[in-house]
């Protein structure tokens, strides 16, 4: 197995696209460690969440397949233990496999996770599934594999980083087996039970005098309180992967691990909502990509659009792992070298809880339908939807006009329609119509 690549995750929640200095937007100077790894890796410029919603989003990135697909299209759902996650492949392949931070994934909350929703992560396990219910910014607390309680005290980021490198550092002390390690933190997402964003000490301060990204500019929402400690936890979780990298070059793991930076979903500060996220627009669902290591080298910038289920047949594809038929997403290395066909030309958005919403995202438009009369929490889908959103990217990229009752849109309106149906059979949903907006 020597000449199989360790795969890294470093996977946050709900961590705009735009904080990362890398894509050119913010100029605040968050992620100085990721910007260098974006320069000698691979930038997906165009990367996109399948759901902008915890537990969905998290079902998606482990098994490829859309909530439709998993039956994981809302919180409070387990993913079923018949579904197989990428630690199932990597397993099966001779893989050392791990787990570390947020679970999301098994509906136990502040309760150990029993290893049948575990997801096939077996050979470590440090995870809480609900992790800002069972611990706190300063309190890190998991339960390994055995339902023991591990705390570690300090800043949770800190502390779950210190746990990752001990991991890593028992790694390089044994190479018989290359590893998965998924490295799942809570931050930069609120702490639940006190409704703010903690940064660590001192972080907030540094960032009073902030960066307005353009589509919260003007709109009502929590963000004037929220960004200082929300940008302050983005550049903790910078100064972290710092840490990680620094070790993998330290114990000779870097020429040989593959490192994926992302994120489940965005962040709108209730400036489209009464929520964080749950909604079509950019906030919501553009995210954080980039991947380094062996094949992703050259500082390459994808420009393809892309979604997290395009991220476990990319890992797959990358280790010399077939990928699964049933996986919705696809490998990026055939769009690397070149030889991709047929690449999709839109992001399908499922969107649960706020709404019964879809939404179809083309490098042009944003179009978005909302079936009138389902509840979010209660329906999956529905038979009839009415047109809700549509904006101009190229002429509004920060979507501050919708012009989805124009009559000039009619036609490009029909087409998007019609595009977002066959996306929408295609994910496995029942049949449906769509009403144009009044």
């Amino acid at each position: 197995m020597t000449n199989h690549p360790n795969i890294l995750v470093f996977f946050t929640d709900q961590q705009r696209w735009d904080t990362c200095g890398c894509y050119g937007e913010n100029p605040m100077n968050l992620t100085p460690v990721l910007d260098r790894m974006a320069a000698q890796g691979t930038r997906l410029q165009y990367a996109f969440t399948v759901q902008p919603l915890c537990t969905p989003a998290r079902a998606s990135f482990q098994t490829g397949r859309y909530p439709s697909h998993t039956g994981v299209w809302r919180n409070g759902l387990a993913l079923p233990p018949s579904e197989r996650t990428m630690a199932h492949y990597f397993k099966d392949a001779g893989y050392f496999t791990g787990y570390i931070g947020k679970w999301h994934l098994s509906n136990d909350g502040a309760e150990p996770i029993p290893p049948d929703r575990r997801g096939g992560y077996e050979d470590l396990w440090l995870a809480a599934d609900a992790l800002e219910f069972l611990s706190h910014p300063d309190d890190l607390r998991l339960w390994d594999k055995n339902e023991t309680q591990i705390q570690r005290a300090g800043y949770r980021i800190d502390a779950q980083t210190d746990l990752v490198l001990e991991v890593l550092q028992d790694r390089a002390k044994d190479t018989s087996r290359p590893f998965f390690l998924f490295n799942s933190y809570l931050e930069p997402h609120h702490q639940n039970d006190m409704n703010r964003h903690v940064a660590p000490a001192g972080y907030a301060e540094r960032y009073r005098d902030f960066y307005i990204p353009p589509d919260l500019e003007g709109r009502e929402g929590d963000w004037p309180q929220e960004l200082p400690d929300y940008y302050g936890t983005c550049a903790r979780l910078d100064e972290n992967l710092g840490r990680v990298l620094d070790k993998l070059a330290e114990t000779g793991l870097a020429q040989n691990t593959i490192v994926l930076f992302c994120s489940d979903h965005g962040s709108h500060f209730r400036t489209r909502n009464g929520e964080y996220k749950r909604s079509c627009h950019e906030g919501s669902i553009r995210v954080p990509a980039v991947f380094a290591g062996p094949g992703f080298e050259g500082g390459k910038v994808v420009d393809e659009l892309a979604t997290l289920l395009d991220w476990p047949a990319t890992l797959l594809d990358a280790a010399g792992i077939a990928v699964p038929a049933n996986m919705d997403g696809r490998s990026l290395l055939p769009l690397l070298a070149g030889k991709a066909r047929d690449w999709p030309q839109e992001v399908f958005v499922q969107i649960s809880e706020s709404q019964v919403g879809r939404a179809l995202r083309t490098r042009k438009w944003k179009y978005g339908v909302d079936a009138p009369g389902k509840d979010g929490w209660d329906d999956p889908s529905s038979d009839l939807y009415v047109e809700q959103y549509l904006y101009d990217l190229e002429a509004d990229p920060y979507e501050h006009e919708n012009i989805v009752a124009r009559p000039e849109t009619a036609a490009a309106r029909k087409e998007l329609a019609a595009r977002l149906l066959a996306r929408m059979a295609q994910a496995g949903e029942p049949p449906a119509r769509i009403e144009p907006a009044s």
